[in-house]
């Protein structure tokens, strides 16, 4: 009977990401893509304008995954200041033991992304969650890799993706670069299920 009742908690994952030119959210929609191939998840959607005034929604989050451009070296400012709005959370410790993950785009192929995915693992440590990595190997560093490989950028601690200057998000980033958003998004539901399995056998 505990097996069944655990089969059937839904677990809820959100995404928060800003995008300045469409190509991070074309990256988030991959990542949406992931988390909606596992069943019994269901997802909240927002960006980051959306989510400062929702805080009481995304705590009924069980997973949210943070995204953002890199711009400067840095995340962008609209989602900087959706993360100075988090401080009303560190205080109550309201997201305290949820999962969390990143991702973000530019337009080089580093463009310094590890840093912007590393202010949001931060975020996430501050307000007391648990950073999920990408989980994959890095593609195309071999004589034999190609531009079509998963994580062809090779970062570990999110998910990266590179989109040209001069091309919109009609062509960028390419279908590589999604499928590994796609990867982490399946990859933080899962895991945000094992967590509440655990918790409910425990």
């Amino acid at each position: 009977m505990l097996q069944r009742n655990i089969a059937k908690t839904v677990i809820r994952v959100a995404i928060v990401f800003h995008s300045g030119y469409g190509h991070t959210a074309r990256q988030a929609e991959a990542v949406r893509r992931g988390v909606e191939k596992v069943p019994d998840v269901s997802v909240l959607y927002l960006t980051s304008e959306e989510a400062k005034s929702r805080l009481d929604d995304l705590s009924g989050a069980d997973a949210i995954i943070f995204g953002a451009p890199t711009y400067m070296g840095s995340v962008s400012a609209p989602f900087k200041a959706f993360m100075e709005t988090t401080s009303s959370i560190f205080v109550s410790g309201a997201w305290r033991d949820k999962i969390a993950a990143g991702f973000t785009n530019s337009a080089s192929r580093s463009g310094d992304k590890l840093s912007t995915l590393m202010q949001l693992a931060v975020l996430a440590a501050q307000l007391g969650m648990h950073w999920v990595s990408l989980g994959l190997p890095p593609g195309n560093n071999l004589s034999t890799g190609s531009e079509a490989d998963l994580n062809r950028l090779g970062f570990f601690l999110g998910a990266g993706a590179q989109s040209n200057a001069d091309e919109g998000p009609d062509v960028a980033p390419p279908a590589s670069d999604l499928s590994t958003a796609e990867h982490l998004g399946e990859r933080v539901a899962m895991v945000a299920q094992q967590m509440a399995r655990g918790r409910v056998a425990a």
